[in-house]
């Protein structure tokens, strides 16, 4: 078996840059008013990460043991993160903003053998009865008492901090994430360390990141790729379940403390700094790029960026999902050069083209598992239906849940194939067109309408900040309704308003004949990105208000 450890590049930089830093988190301020930092070196990471490693494992957590992780980000986070990973424990990493019921079924799924959190997630456990029946190992983080097992101090006392990296193999798994839950309940996607590799080195191809790099990640989960990437990790104070909320002058303290390079920022957060940046004359001098996922990216979000942003640093956007990430990428030059009017005019978001070593394919919608891609449409060029995807990051199964895996994944001769769930076509240049969630479609008589192209038709009318389309029941049939919430200032409701946006989407194909609009005071969203419209909940309500006229 070869040796393939997502850790192993640890121990080989603590070697060749030891001092440089690799995680700093912000700790107070001075008397002065300045911010004070708390810091790791790559070689104190790598030699605290050791100890835990040996003294899990001298604990009796055995390599390949389930461990569910509830640590917030910070210099704890990360030595645990790589101490499991070098011991060859899977850490089980699930948002905690999720809320208790997902959190519970979630923790179901993996049957989890050891929890290791902080007092809180400790407590959270104890109440609700998290893995009563299958955890044989706790560790606490930031207490001195056990919570009925160890703490991390007498872990890392069990460990001699001799070099510790377990003889992992490709296949064997590296960590379990957790999907959003923001189409459905969260998933556990399981990584094997030939995954995590992968993502690694496309991620540095892509963006052409280098060793010395800054980084500040605003999305927890990505600043586990730093240190395998060469960068250091600057961790904000910020509530990381709602990053729409994020404080900008935060940020731009940060960046100026550190001379951040690279940010990575859910649409939610940078609309939000670019709300506040442009007018408030906010600079990013030292920014070299900007990374933003989970959902598209307004173009006039874009184009404010370009005046906080040096001249030529783009904003850019990979679409993927937790199952396979990256697969395909777009820049913001792009996107205001060409793509924006064409999304305006109902062609979907453009994402970019694949990845290099990502096979991208559009099959038929089809609401059914299938085993077998030859059970499988293939469509051509220009044809909208479901996006499926395989390459070297695609995971190929979820943990505890072969109903998922049968909707979700196909098998095409050795490779595993996923189903994104979203529905999208590829133009005569290559490039792929987001349009929707597969579930999310609105099935009329005679036609199908898919939220990205008429959402983003809506969100172009200077009266509308963002639009959501659903499906509701009148008269035994479904009709089309479009939530919107509206632009500050906007004092048309009722007739007029559907008026006026019944004749805008008069002017396209794609909308034209839909005349049910509602007023909505704010979207829910996905508690990870804060980006990724509940359409779900908006039907229901729109049902319940279109019921009560």
């Amino acid at each position: 078996m070869v040796a393939c450890n997502i850790a192993s590049f640890l121990p080989i930089a603590a070697q060749t840059r030891p001092h440089a830093l690799a995680v700093v988190v912000p700790s107070g301020r001075d008397r002065g008013g300045r911010r004070t930092y708390a810091h790791l070196t790559v070689a104190q990471l790598d030699r605290w990460s050791d100890r835990i490693a040996r003294g899990l494992v001298a604990s009796g957590i055995a390599p390949g043991t389930r461990t569910v992780v509830m640590v917030p980000p910070g210099l704890s986070l990360f030595a645990l993160v790589f101490g499991l990973f070098k011991a060859g424990i899977p850490p089980v990493l699930v948002d905690p903003g999720l809320g208790v019921r997902q959190l519970g079924r979630c923790l179901a799924d993996v049957a989890p053998e050891a929890f290791i959190g902080v007092a809180k997630a400790h407590a959270a456990r104890a109440l609700l009865g998290w893995g009563r029946r299958t955890i044989a190992h706790t560790i606490a983080v930031d207490s001195p008492f056990g919570w009925g097992g160890l703490t991390l101090t007498e872990v890392e006392a069990n460990g001699d901090g001799s070099a510790a990296i377990a003889a992992t193999g490709p296949d064997d798994v590296a960590a379990i994430l957790f999907s959003s839950g923001s189409t459905g309940p969260a998933k556990g996607a399981v990584y094997l360390h030939r995954h995590f590799v992968a993502q690694v080195d496309l991620i540095r191809a892509m963006y052409g990141i280098g060793p010395g790099e800054i980084d500040l990640p605003t999305f927890p989960l990505f600043a586990l790729f730093d240190p395998a990437l060469g960068m250091t990790t600057v961790v904000p104070e910020m509530d990381f379940t709602r990053p729409a909320r994020v404080d900008p002058a935060m940020l731009a303290e940060l960046i100026a403390d550190w001379g951040v390079t690279n940010v990575f920022g859910s649409p939610a957060l940078i609309a939000t700094v670019a709300a506040h940046g442009v007018p408030a004359g906010v600079k990013w001098p030292t920014v070299r790029r900007v990374i933003s996922a989970g959902a598209p990216v307004p173009w006039q979000v874009l184009d404010a960026m370009r005046h906080i942003l040096p001249a030529g640093v783009q904003v850019h956007t990979p679409y993927g999902a937790t199952e396979s990430l990256p697969v395909a990428t777009v820049g913001s030059d792009e996107v205001l050069a060409e793509t924006h009017a064409a999304t305006a005019a109902g062609a979907g978001v453009c994402v970019g083209r694949p990845v290099a070593g990502i096979d991208v394919r559009i099959a038929a919608i089809d609401d059914h598992p299938r085993a077998e891609w030859a059970l499988m449409r293939e469509l051509p060029t220009g044809e909208i239906g479901e996006i499926c995807v395989t390459g070297p990051t695609t995971t190929v199964a979820y943990e505890g849940r072969p109903d998922a895996d049968a909707r979700a994944k196909v098998r095409r001769g050795a490779d595993i194939v996923h189903r994104m769930g979203d529905v999208g076509y590829f133009d005569g240049r290559g490039r792929l067109w987001y349009c929707g969630r597969m579930g999310q479609r609105v099935d009329l008589a005679g036609r199908t309408l898919h939220t990205a192209p008429v959402e983003e038709i809506f969100n172009a009318h200077p009266w509308v900040r963002r639009a959501a389309l659903v499906g509701v029941r009148v008269g035994g049939a479904t009709e089309p309704l479009v939530c919107v919430e509206l632009r500050d200032g906007v004092a048309a409701r009722g007739r007029a308003l559907a008026a006026e946006l019944a004749r805008h989407a008069d002017r396209f194909d794609v909308t034209r004949g839909i005349e049910r609009f509602l007023v909505h005071r704010g979207f829910p969203v996905d508690v990870r990105h804060n980006a990724k419209i509940g359409r779900e909940k908006l039907a229901v309500w729109a049902q319940a208000r279109i019921g009560r006229t």
